[in-house]
């Protein structure tokens, strides 16, 4: 197979019908590195959000469990690209992310927006730093990928294109990011267990490496001090220098999962689908907010 030959295969489907294919073939085999850090990158992006961070902040999940929600956030989002929507599997994982969301009192705006998130990061990240810039027919089928995804949790007001969810995605940021004490927790506690996955010389390193990835907006959330301009320069060429490199590589024969990547710690064993993330009793430690209706967490979807 050549270079562009599989980009030729998804300009040949319909990214309304053939949503799953495309968005299959774009994040396991062109750009499966790129989407991992992508996605990290999306998530992590959701804390600056002060509602949010302070919630995550609330449950611990993300400060003192955090390789443990790494993974099952991972898995979890896996299972349903994998496996499909319609799949046992694939069901189960929107079950398991339904149950977790609604034992909190989560705002319809801020679920829409980490949806957004998924899907106009990734985006951004590889226009910059992939071995080429995706394509319109990518684009489009990842706007359908995650509509379909927001549909099955409950989301209103799902944006239609990825246009859509780019401007919503702007609009949320200007008007909510901002400082929260909770929300930096999270952050600093994150940008720890990415340097936990290297020897630990190097986490002094890595942590400089990673704030020179984050945008102007997310730092100043954070109140985070500005890297160099040496350093920031430095790491970004850094990473677009890799994805010049991929591109002179073979293209991927096989496809390769998020719970292949080395970064998940947790399940070396294995694992169950429906026994991956947290199962939180409202009104009890990690789930500090009591639901109004605990019949919606039962139900599952």
């Amino acid at each position: 197979m050549k270079r562009f030959e599989r980009l030729e295969q998804i300009r040949r489907l319909d990214p309304e019908r053939d949503f799953l294919e495309i968005y299959r073939l774009t994040t396991t085999y062109e750009f499966p590195w790129d989407y991992t850090r992508a996605l990290e990158l999306a998530l992590y992006r959701t804390y600056a959000v002060p509602s949010i961070g302070r919630l995550l902040a609330q449950t611990a999940e993300l400060t003192d469990r955090t390789q443990k929600r790494y993974d099952d956030t991972a898995l979890l989002l896996d299972a349903v690209v994998e496996h499909g929507f319609a799949s046992g599997k694939g069901r189960t994982a929107i079950r398991r992310i339904n149950q977790m969301h609604r034992s909190y009192d989560i705002s319809n705006d801020d679920m829409r927006y980490v949806l957004c998130t998924f899907v106009v990061v990734p985006k951004r990240w590889i226009d910059v730093y992939g071995w080429r810039r995706l394509s319109r027919h990518e684009a489009a089928a990842a706007a359908v990928y995650y509509r379909t995804l927001g549909e099955h949790m409950g989301i209103k007001e799902i944006p239609g294109s990825y246009e859509e969810f780019e401007n919503c995605l702007d609009a949320y940021e200007e008007a909510n990011f901002g400082w929260d004490q909770g929300a930096r927790e999270v952050s600093d506690a994150t940008l720890d267990l990415m340097a936990s996955w290297y020897p630990r010389p190097l986490a002094p390193l890595l942590r400089n490496v990673t704030l020179a990835l984050l945008d102007e907006p997310l730092l100043c959330a954070f109140r985070y001090e500005q890297p160099g301009t040496v350093t920031r320069s430095l790491v970004r060429g850094a990473v677009r220098l890799r994805g010049r490199t991929v591109r002179l590589m073979a293209p991927r024969r096989a496809p390769h999962y998020a719970r292949q990547n080395r970064e998940i710690k947790g399940y070396p064993d294995g694992y169950e689908v429906a026994e991956l993330g947290s199962f939180p009793v409202p009104g009890v430690r990690g789930c500090p907010v009591p639901h109004k209706d605990r019949s919606a967490t039962v139900r599952g979807e």
